[in-house]
């Protein structure tokens, strides 16, 4: 017999009892369907995840100050305050595996324009290769500011979307005026949305503007010694007309001349210290850059050999390679779970197999009578099985992408079509048939056509 005449009578057989193919199938179909959906859960949620990383900088580091500590006390993360801008510009000027790195200073204050007011949850000072380092120099509307912009603490600033619905209902920000601590400040572009970051913080909710207006015209100090929202150590005391009011002091750009500098005497060694510090490494790169920067800041703040560092480095590579590890080992065992239903499917299709060898002894015995080989009746029972598990497959198939659409519609979860799970679907499919078809089969070449001729 040729492929082709075994071919159609395998679809005759499975013909004369629809129900019965049908039921039997119905285990590879959900199967089928299961490990679809699935793999395209798995996939949108890791690409969701993806999108999110690089929305917060891919391959960065963030240089934070370390702990100060006097006699024995600490004085918590971030009180060491060493970090300068000038270290910014060591860093991306000697280490090899740096990209860019931009110093932050951070506040936390009210914005007012015209009758309305809002508290970002993100208010930073820093430098134009900020938008570099964090792959945000996309701008909607207007433009970023630049380098002069910092050398001359320019009352100028860009604005997430997240601040344009808040306080300018939505309408252009640009050119308009917010004020930050009584002090005014132009808005000259619109940044690109990013949206929510891996902790669930607005991105967008973020006002960023050069670190010395930030500095030295808001906040006067940074954001861990210094509130940057009104209290008593920004306001001042005024008397008019025999009433006293309290008004907020204006924030000098410079410092008074101290008295020991009027008299001679010596002065301490000043510096604008700076909040953290965002790198910007090279791919693959990353180990490369912590070393580099750790041994030039270690130089430039004279750290003495077995002394700890006045700094911490936080990679975040680490972070997003642990949370791409997680939804991976998530999705395999999902996998591994609509698996099972496949092995369940394929014991139903051996049980049925195995059921028609039985019903169809004559006919088995018959056929070996007129001369067919034991090889035909072994592949035109495994061609029975072969396409009750294609068929399935190709259903499960279908209904795992329109599951899939129901998912993304209703539950609103992120979705991705994986060509390889069709493929791998279709050729799991077709080994289920043959791996669990094949023991039926053999066992009805093996009959004898004598005792299948008499079987009643």
């Amino acid at each position: 017999m040729t492929i082709g005449r075994i071919l159609i009578t395998a679809v005759r057989a499975l013909r004369r009892n629809i129900t019965r193919s049908a039921l039997t199938i119905l285990g590879i179909v959900i199967g089928i369907g299961a490990v679809i959906i699935m793999m395209e859960i798995g996939k949108g949620s890791s690409g969701a995840i993806r999108k999110t990383i690089e929305s917060m900088g891919a391959n960065n580091l963030l240089l934070m100050p370390g702990t100060a500590a006097s006699g024995g006390i600490s004085f918590g993360a971030g009180t060491s305050m060493t970090l300068t801008a000038e270290d910014a510009a060591a860093i991306k000027r000697d280490v090899d595996a740096v990209t860019g790195a931009a110093p932050v200073v951070r506040a936390r204050s009210q914005v007012v324009f015209q009758d309305r007011n809002w508290v970002p949850s993100f208010i930073y000072g820093t430098t134009p290769e900020y938008f570099a380092v964090r792959d945000w120099a996309n701008v909607t509307d207007g433009e970023l500011f630049s380098d002069s912009d910092v050398r001359g603490s320019g009352r100028v600033c860009v604005v997430g979307s997240t601040i344009v619905r808040e306080l300018f209902q939505g309408q252009s920000p640009v050119g308009k005026e917010i004020r930050i601590q009584n002090v005014g400040i132009k808005v000259i572009g619109v940044l690109a949305s990013k949206g929510a970051n891996t902790f669930g913080m607005d991105q967008d909710d973020v006002i960023v503007a050069p670190w010395t207006t930030i500095k030295y015209r808001v906040t006067g100090a940074s954001a861990q010694t210094a509130s940057s929202s009104t209290s008593g150590s920004n306001t001042g005391s005024t008397t008019t007309s025999g009433k006293t009011g309290t008004f907020p002091s204006a924030t000098t750009l410079y410092p008074s001349t101290a008295t020991a500098s009027l008299t001679g005497g010596p002065m301490p060694v000043r510096f604008a210290n700076v909040d953290q510090i965002q790198v910007g490494t090279q791919a693959g790169r990353t180990q490369d850059a912590i070393k580099g920067i750790t041994s030039l800041l270690r130089e430039r703040h004279h750290t003495r050999a077995g002394e700890p560092e006045d700094f911490n480095l936080r990679d975040m590579t680490e972070a997003a390679a642990g949370l791409a590890s997680t939804t991976s080992m998530m999705t395999n065992l999902l996998l591994a779970v609509a698996l099972i239903s496949l092995v369940v499917g394929g014991v139903g299709i051996m049980n049925i197999m195995l059921v028609s060898v039985t019903e169809r002894t004559k006919e088995i015995g018959l056929r070996m009578a007129v001369g067919a080989k034991g090889k035909d009746i072994l592949l035109q029972f495994l061609v029975e099985a072969t396409l009750l598990c294609l068929i399935g497959g190709i259903v499960g198939l279908a209904l795992g992408r329109g599951g899939g659409m129901l998912v993304k519609h209703f539950l609103h979860w992120p979705i991705e079509p994986s060509m390889e799970a069709v493929i791998a679907s279709i050729a799991v499919s077709g080994f289920v048939g043959i791996a669990f078809g094949f023991y039926p089969a053999w066992k009805a070449s093996r009959m004898d056509p004598i005792e299948a001729l008499r079987y009643e």
